[in-house]
């Protein structure tokens, strides 16, 4: 394309210097400057122009035989910029994705927020619940899987302070309603680091949660698996879901302490 295609702001050794770093790739990862030029479409002289300036930079090295060039790592910073844009939900959402994909379940992230959780992030796969869950949707902490594992994190002034104004009412028959079993399964989600409630929130939804760490080791967020009794009881859910949830975790936690 000309200028007049791409507008007038168009800046033409932008777009073949970057051309320059796109041309390498796993299969060509040292390249000559006649095979740059060829995989730019420039002239040799040109393409030797835009190398040593990448070179001076830091973003190429000439190899040790003197004739090749090769990318440097300082071009992940590149990557990085864009990443640090990224909030925690947007960093989450493909994992999200690639785990309902997988398990074939509906997956959620959220945060704690006063006595509740708020969703972040959410991957549904059909409807399993009567409350209709989307992005900013609210529900008590003490009776879901992701508020527990949020719960869990706070130290024993902020967990006291939230048992002394949360109301921890009964969504079901099996909710834990008391303070000294609710504390009880706080102390088990924290030496585990995940989180199972079974139809505490609903009757017939199980779901299973854990949390997520920021880079200084920080939980920033939960995120968890939800489906219904038809599909399998607890230790189904525990044996089935669990592990690909943890994993998921971890690549989300991965790429976010990339992104610190």
């Amino acid at each position: 394309m000309d200028d007049d295609e791409h507008g007038r702001y168009f800046v033409q050794s932008m777009e073949r210097g970057i051309a320059v770093i796109r041309a390498f790739s796993a299969d060509r990862h040292e390249m000559t400057l006649a095979e740059i030029a060829k995989a730019t479409g420039t002239s040799r002289a040109t393409a030797r122009r835009f190398v040593l300036t990448l070179v001076d930079l830091g973003y190429m090295a000439v190899a040790a035989d003197g004739r090749h060039f090769r990318l440097t790592a300082r071009v992940l910073e590149l990557g990085f910029a864009y990443l640090s844009t990224l909030s925690l939900a947007e960093i989450a959402v493909p994992h999200l994705e690639q785990l309902v994909a997988e398990v074939a379940e509906s997956s959620s992230m959220a945060v704690l927020d006063g006595d509740d959780v708020v969703y972040v992030s959410r991957v549904p796969t059909r409807r399993i619940m009567s409350v209709s869950i989307s992005i900013g949707t609210r529900l008590p902490a003490h009776a879901t899987s992701l508020g527990r594992v949020l719960l869990a994190d706070l130290d024993d002034e902020r967990l006291g302070t939230y048992l002394d104004r949360a109301s921890l009412r009964p969504l079901t028959a099996r909710t834990i309603t008391s303070r000294e079993a609710l504390l009880a399964e706080l102390e088990k989600v924290r030496a585990q680091g995940w989180c199972l409630v079974d139809q505490e929130l609903e009757d017939g939804v199980i779901s299973i949660g854990t949390r997520i760490r920021n880079e200084p080791g920080q939980v920033v967020a939960g995120v968890n698996l939800a489906t219904h009794v038809r599909r399998g009881d607890a230790d189904w859910v525990r044996e089935t879901l669990l592990p690909p949830l943890l994993h998921t975790a971890a690549r989300i936690e991965a790429e976010l302490h990339i992104t610190g």
